[in-house]
């Protein structure tokens, strides 16, 4: 099938979704992981009318970028890590970091946002799962990051993600889900702008959107299999 269709389907089940969880479709948001897809197929959801996009590296990212550029109205997420040499080029190239986790980096960030004169939103990634392939900020750690961050001008930190170990049965993600939004809800009243709960995958977006997530980030299930077999440098 081709990108067209696939994102129409994958946005009726998020619809269908929200439905059987009592909720409006305009409360989550659909985010094309387009990560390992050339700039092509991320130009084909475009006109398939998808504005929100993920990337898991600055490095092809930025491969991308002038293609991403020519845009309108195009939302650029960075979803993987982010290293410290690497903050300059992210805060040039994406709208908005959904994995920050230290602060290090958010002092960094917001180093190269004031250079370009920019405002940046922020997440905070919170790593729930034991798996050492996971990234992300204990949960202790959520408060000390948050107070930081109410000090830096020039990010503007929304909310939290997480992503929960993999696995067939989508049920198993529900406690990580259900974990993110109570860290969420500790929170928000002392901060009020972190309302966003960025969860959910391909797989388990729909126990995600019954758990109270904003964003779900779909990528094999709207551009197919991943085309790059090698690491991109």
């Amino acid at each position: 099938m081709s990108i067209a269709a696939n994102l129409e389907r994958v946005r009726n089940e998020v619809a269908d979704a929200c439905a059987r969880a009592g909720r409006r479709s305009a409360e989550v948001a659909l985010m094309a992981v387009s990560k390992v897809h050339p700039a092509e197929a991320l130009l084909e959801a475009y006109e398939a009318g998808q504005r929100l996009f993920g990337e898991n590296r600055v490095q092809e990212a930025q491969m991308k970028a002038p293609i991403v550029r020519e845009l309108a109205g195009l939302e650029l997420h960075l979803i993987g890590p982010l290293q410290n040499n690497k903050t300059s080029k992210a805060a040039e190239i994406f709208d908005a970091v959904d994995t920050l986790d230290s602060i290090k980096t958010a002092g960094r960030l917001n180093d190269a946002a004031k250079a370009l004169g920019k405002t940046m939103r922020v997440l905070v990634e919170i790593k729930l799962s034991h798996e050492e392939s996971k990234h992300g900020l204990a949960p202790e750690a959520l408060p000390e990051l948050l107070a930081a961050l109410a000090g830096l001008e020039h990010l503007r930190v929304s909310g939290l993600m997480t992503v929960p170990p993999w696995s067939e049965d989508a049920g198993t993600a529900r406690p990580y889900f259900q974990r993110l939004r109570q860290l969420r809800d500790e929170n928000v009243a002392k901060y009020p702008g972190l309302t966003e709960l960025s969860m959910g995958m391909s797989g388990d977006f729909v126990v995600a959107i019954e758990e109270g997530s904003t964003c779900v980030r779909v990528g094999t299930a709207i551009f197919g299999k991943r085309v790059y077999t090698e690491p991109v440098p």
